[in-house]
């Protein structure tokens, strides 16, 4: 079982003209409501993407809760979350119409989630992390996970510095290329993630946007190009990432072969609006995989053929 531990928001969204500059107002049309929060989002992506999840979050008593609860529940993650004396979690997000997005959170319940939360681990193989949530709790579960012999993935987003200790416990380490060079500084991308991996975690994947993804898995590096589609919106598309990977890594798949799952989930969220609606189930993702491998040879035919004439 893959457990899920972070944040669980609920997201209110408009679409506007062009994301707005500091002092501006845009008008928009409407908004709408959908859950959301990086925790919630990853193990709606773990459980859709065929994987037996569970979830710990923190809720308030409030009405926001229940639309929280029940997408998770819609979604088959099993209910680990616990209840405490502050608001349910809340993101305001803007989307531009070319698809990109702003987001501002404001933490709520998400901030009382403990150490004392974490639930036994005695079936769980995999604990998937994010940043959303205290740092205290998150150094605290990856280290009881790692002492249970639980593999440790961590989502080190949104970006911020991170004890020397927490990367030791971490067995995978994703983000995006402003993550990894908050955590590492700035450089070439291989010698980037070959220093967050001297840190501690064996594999490291940095996520690149259009431009698909790298990792680094002891000695091996391997590069992935992007699955190409119309965006509508890129909200909860690194989180798609984060989950279908884990998930296709507890199943037993290579790294290579998770992570073309994972960019293809992730392209397909951005064709959709809101965050966990626009996360795929498993049967969606396989049906693009055929199209994915096949743009990807077309890339690597161009390449060599480049290659060649240079």
């Amino acid at each position: 079982m893959i457990l899920v531990a972070g944040s669980v928001n609920l997201d209110f969204v408009t679409r506007l003209p062009h994301l707005p500059a500091p002092g501006e107002t845009v008008l928009g049309q409407t908004y709408r409501t959908a859950p959301g929060g990086k925790g919630a989002n990853q193990a709606v992506a773990c459980a859709r993407a065929g994987a037996q999840t569970a979830f710990v979050g923190a809720l308030g008593r409030d009405a926001f809760a229940e639309p929280l609860l029940a997408s998770l529940q819609e979604s088959g993650v099993q209910d680990r979350t616990v209840q405490v004396d502050a608001p349910t979690g809340a993101a305001f997000i803007t989307v531009s119409e070319d698809g990109e997005n702003s987001i501002a959170v404001a933490a709520g319940a998400n901030a009382l989630l403990a150490p004392k939360h974490l639930p036994d681990l005695s079936r769980v193989t995999h604990l998937l992390l994010q940043l959303e949530v205290a740092l205290d709790t998150v150094q605290a579960f990856s280290a009881a996970a790692q002492a249970a012999g639980v593999q440790v993935m961590l989502n080190a987003a949104p970006a911020q510095a991170l004890p020397v200790d927490l990367l030791k416990h971490v067995n995978l380490l994703l983000v995006n290329e402003g993550e990894l060079e908050t955590l590492v500084g700035a450089g070439e991308l291989e010698a980037q993630l070959r220093r967050a991996q001297a840190a501690g975690p064996q594999t490291v994947v940095v996520t690149l946007g259009e431009r698909g993804c790298l990792a680094v898995e002891g000695t091996e590096l391997m590069r992935l190009p992007a699955h190409r589609v119309e965006v509508k919106d890129t909200t909860a598309a690194g989180d798609t990432f984060a989950g279908v990977l884990a998930a296709a890594l507890a199943a037993g798949q290579p790294l290579r072969r998770a992570l073309e799952q994972a960019t293809v989930a992730s392209a397909l969220t951005c064709t959709r609006e809101g965050a966990q609606p626009s996360i795929p189930w498993a049967d969606e993702t396989a049906a693009a995989l055929a199209e994915y491998r096949k743009q990807s040879a077309e890339t690597q035919v161009a390449h060599t053929a480049q290659e060649t004439q240079a």
